[in-house]
């Protein structure tokens, strides 16, 4: 059976085409907040948030400088990797002052094994001068990424997980980023409150429509301290099957034109706070579900033909 990345044009592949070794993510931590979080927009951030579970350095981030070390510490071991880029990922990472954010992005930079960016964010935070100055990174040389949380084309699902942003915000972001010449990576979610197949593939056809370069795709993971726990504990909230999780999955995969770069698959939340569903703390047994069912797909496709 053919592997995953031969199926899928996955980003690591893309970065190892581009760059003709390895390259591997960081994930940083910059101490940054959210909009939804700090009273501007709203309180208590969306739903589903625990930042606990996708970020590896808590709520009292080192130093950008001792979390590149650390990261790259393990990678190498792990890998062999000796390029980076490094990964902003914590909450909205363009949520402040382009000052601050020119400092962080460029202590980041200094890091003679950083090639480039990958900056997380929220479609409502990209005012033109971060736009520029993204761009002007891109223009030096480097690589770099726009990954914009979008989750649902829906406005009705953004604003029942409390978003506090809807679809035209991430247009909007959308046209302007790309305008210039920047790299989007559209974030999606499966599982979403009162959301079927049909709306992830809806959304999924949206963003291709308006245009992106890559995708992320994760199930809904109940986590501990977070709105959607509530509702899963009193009945409200039944998360998506591993089996449905795969299916839309595959979906997604097959109507996504092949220059298109997959990021990622799936997401796994830590064992210590997840809650459901607990097939989500296996990535390697989600990824080589996707995989089979991909294969299984393309098998039966040939037999018909």
């Amino acid at each position: 059976m053919t592997t995953l990345s031969e199926q899928v044009p996955t980003f690591g592949q893309y970065l190892l085409k581009r760059h003709g070794e390895r390259v591997h993510k960081i994930a940083l931590d910059a101490a940054f907040t959210c909009p939804n979080r700090d009273g501007s927009k709203g309180l208590g951030g969306c739903t589903f948030c625990n930042n606990v579970s996708f970020s590896p350095n808590g709520r009292q981030p080192r130093p950008i400088k001792e979390q590149l070390a650390s990261g790259r510490r393990v990678i190498r071991k792990r890998t062999g990797a000796r390029k980076y880029l490094a990964y902003f990922q914590a909450y909205t990472n363009t949520y402040d002052e382009i000052e601050h954010l020119s400092a962080l992005y460029d202590e980041a930079l200094a890091d003679e094994d950083v090639i480039g960016l990958s900056i997380g964010t929220r479609p409502d935070c990209l005012p033109d001068g971060v736009i520029d100055l993204l761009a002007g990174y891109q223009d030096q040389g480097y690589e770099v990424w726009l990954e914009l949380g979008l989750q649902s084309a829906f406005d009705e699902t953004l604003a029942k997980v409390n978003r506090g942003h809807g679809f035209a915000e991430y247009a909007d972001s959308v046209y302007r980023t790309r305008d210039r010449g920047l790299k989007v990576c559209t974030h999606l979610i499966a599982g979403l409150p009162g959301e079927t197949a049909y709306h992830v593939t809806e959304t999924l056809h949206r963003v291709l429509e308006l245009g992106t370069d890559g995708l992320k795709l994760h199930p809904l993971h109940v986590v501990k301290g977070t709105q959607l726990a509530n509702a899963w504990r009193q009945g409200e909230y039944q998360p998506l099957t591993l089996e449905a999780y795969v299916n839309i999955a595959a979906d997604l995969v097959e109507q996504t034109p092949s220059n298109v770069v997959w990021h990622r698959l799936t997401g796994t939340a830590a064992e210590a706070i997840l809650l459901a569903p607990l097939w989500c703390a296996r990535k390697w047994l989600v990824l080589n579900a996707i995989t089979t069912e991909l294969h299984r797909r393309r098998a039966a496709c040939r037999q018909v033909a």
